[in-house]
C-alpha cells in the first residue's frame, strides 16, 4: 500500500502574496528574465529558465525595487524559491503590493497555466520533487481563484 503524500513543512517566516512581476535573475555574468509568482518580505517564488543550484546566491531585480541578493532555497524544473539576504521592510513590500493591487486577467491566466503545468509535472516527478511541484500547483490555483474573484467583484466607491 502506497504511503500518503506528505505535505511539505511550512518554513516561511512571512505570509506570501500572489504577484505577477517581471524580473531579472543575475548570477555573475549570466542574466535571465524571470517572473515573480509570489513574494513575502523574506523571499519569493519565481519562474525562470536559469539553471541554479541550491544554496547559490543570485541577484533579483524588479522594477521599482533595489536589486536584492538572494539565496536559492530550492529549485524544481523552472521554478526557484529564493530567500532574500535582507528582508524587505513592510513599507517597501506594501508599496509592491499596492502597485499590483489587482492582477490583470492575463496574469490570472498565467497562474492557472502554471498550476496546470506544475500539476502535470508533479504527476511525473520523482519523490524528491513531487511535494514542491504539488505545492506550487496548489498555491497558483488558489491565487488564480482568489484574484479572479477579486477581479469580478463590484468596485467600491
Amino acid at each position: 500500500m502506497a504511503e500518503p503524500l506528505q505535505q511539505p513543512v511550512e518554513r516561511r517566516r512571512a505570509a506570501r502574496a500572489a504577484l505577477h512581476l517581471a524580473a531579472t535573475l543575475r548570477d555573475g555574468s549570466r542574466k535571465a528574465p524571470a517572473k515573480v509568482i509570489d513574494m513575502s518580505t523574506h523571499g519569493a517564488r519565481v519562474e525562470c529558465s536559469m539553471v541554479v543550484t541550491d544554496d547559490s546566491w543570485l541577484w533579483l531585480a524588479i522594477d521599482g525595487l533595489q536589486s536584492q541578493r538572494c539565496r536559492v532555497a530550492w529549485h524544481c524544473e523552472e521554478f526557484i524559491g529564493l530567500e532574500l539576504e535582507t528582508p524587505l521592510s513592510e513599507p517597501v513590500f506594501e508599496r509592491l503590493l499596492q502597485a499590483q493591487q489587482q492582477l490583470p486577467e492575463a496574469a490570472i491566466r498565467d497562474l492557472r497555466n502554471i498550476a496546470s503545468r506544475t500539476h502535470w509535472l508533479a504527476r511525473k516527478a520523482g519523490d524528491e520533487d513531487i511535494a514542491i511541484l504539488a505545492d506550487i500547483s496548489r498555491q497558483c490555483a488558489e491565487n488564480a481563484v482568489v484574484e479572479g474573484l477579486r477581479l469580478k467583484a463590484p468596485k467600491k466607491g
